[in-house]
């Protein structure tokens, strides 16, 4: 069975995370049912990164077992049609090999985190950001983020319900930077734990409105204990931006 990898934007709003659920309301179950319309066939397709209830992406990577070959730009545009209305695109498909997986196969996973940082709400931008609208100093922020750069047990900063087997990971790049009234957090690391990156967004955002001194990152990172994490950052500031692999 020739193999796909396809490159997917979607908005997390609406929908209760990336993973199949119950509820039917996710985006791979919508996604699955697209393929299952143009194909006729029960498909199970796998992707980088489960994004939880909320979150977006712009460079979601999956791969999908097909019968026959497709032309990728045929299949990459019949998908969108069987998509609509979703908020969900195919923005590229492409043949890959058998040995191709499109979560084992990343090496590394790239997210980004916006807070709008001004006084009036978002308009254009709502579910998009998170509105923070008392001052916050970015630079601290980033002094606070560095302290979690690197391999560390972030056990701190993990869900209640993370599956990971370890909750030791390494976290390659963890930057905060002002762009007017927005402060722009890009994290990259080859895994993440469940709700890492918005825990740590919420740890150092306190940091940057005055509530924790930088030191008190490091306090809440050695100590290993959930209760000692900042308020988790919501989900609509958070988006997959980009997933590495080998060939790439």
């Amino acid at each position: 069975m020739p193999r796909f990898k396809l490159i997917l934007e979607y908005d997390g709003s609406p929908f209760d995370g990336w993973q199949a659920q119950a509820s039917g309301r996710s985006v791979q179950d919508r996604f699955e049912a697209a393929v299952a319309k143009l194909t006729g066939e029960t498909v199970r397709v796998r992707a980088a990164g489960r994004t939880d209830a909320g979150v977006h992406a712009s460079h979601q990577v999956v791969h999908a077992d097909l019968s026959k070959e497709w032309r990728t730009d045929t299949l990459r545009d019949a998908l969108n049609a069987h998509l609509r209305p979703s908020p969900i695109s195919v923005l590229s498909a492409a043949r890959a090999p058998d040995s191709f997986d499109a979560r084992v196969s990343a090496i590394k996973r790239h997210y980004r985190y916006r807070i709008l940082n001004r006084r009036a709400p978002p308009a254009l931008d709502a579910g998009r950001v998170w509105h923070v609208p008392r001052p916050v100093d970015a630079e601290r922020m980033h002094a606070a983020a560095q302290l979690l750069v690197g391999r560390h047990d972030f056990t701190t900063f993990r869900a209640a319900d993370c599956q990971a087997r370890t909750p030791v990971k390494t976290l390659e790049r963890l930057d905060v930077a002002r762009q007017d009234h927005e402060i722009v957090i890009l994290a990259s690391a080859r895994s993440f734990l469940h709700h890492q990156v918005r825990s740590l967004v919420g740890t150092i955002e306190m940091v940057g409105a005055g509530r924790w001194a930088v030191e008190d990152v490091k306090s809440a990172l050695e100590a290993r204990d959930r209760s000692r994490c900042g308020p988790m950052a919501p989900a609509s500031g958070l988006c997959l931006i980009g997933v590495d692999y080998r060939a790439d």
